[in-house]
């Protein structure tokens, strides 16, 4: 199976401030660079999403060889943006469903839900009994993420399809490790 990431970085920052996107990390690079960096270093295929507009994020894309989509419908929620752009991904196998203020998850965790990840399967991997990201999606389950709206993202799609997880348990933290504040970088 070959499944790519669709990395969700279409987002307000509205309790962060500013667009976190562009904060710095310890390490020196900003939320974006980093995640992308994890990304390719998987070796997986990618897509990224970003609001319509937004040259900036599409430029840094460029210069790191990365796909985008602008999604015109992004103001309206999470859900919305991920139906719009699975339409992007309908050659894919399956989808990861990667979030850019998420730059702590490992290489390893991506390529894990990726391995387990087939067709008629979600993958959900799990840091100490909790859910986190990133979420794998079987091709199966395209149609239903293209039917989303609002801010609730896949949630739903988890309640509904319960019976089709399969967890993933690592001993990735960073998989529940998202920036939303200032004070989350530190």
């Amino acid at each position: 199976m070959s499944p790519g990431v669709l990395l969700l970085a279409a987002g307000s920052s509205r309790r962060f401030g500013t667009d976190k996107r562009y904060a710095r990390l310890a390490s020196g690079e900003t939320i974006l660079e980093s995640i992308i960096r994890t990304l390719q270093e998987a070796d997986l295929p990618l897509l990224v999403c970003v609001p319509a507009g937004d040259t900036r994020t599409a430029e840094i894309l460029r210069q790191y060889r990365v796909g985008s989509y602008e999604c015109v419908n992004s103001s309206r929620g999470m859900g919305a943006t991920l139906a719009e752009s699975i339409g992007q991904v309908t050659h894919w196998e399956g989808v990861l469903i990667g979030l850019a203020d998420m730059p702590y998850i490992k290489v390893a965790t991506f390529t894990a839900v990726a391995k387990l990840l087939s067709s008629d399967r979600i993958c959900v991997p799990r840091y100490e009994g909790e859910r986190g990201h990133p979420v794998g999606f079987g091709r199966l389950f395209f149609p239903a993420l293209a039917g989303l709206s609002g801010d609730d993202g896949a949630r739903n799609l988890l309640r509904q399809y319960a019976n089709r997880i399969k967890y993933l348990d690592v001993t990735d933290a960073g998989i529940l490790r998202d920036i939303d504040r200032q004070e989350d970088l530190s």
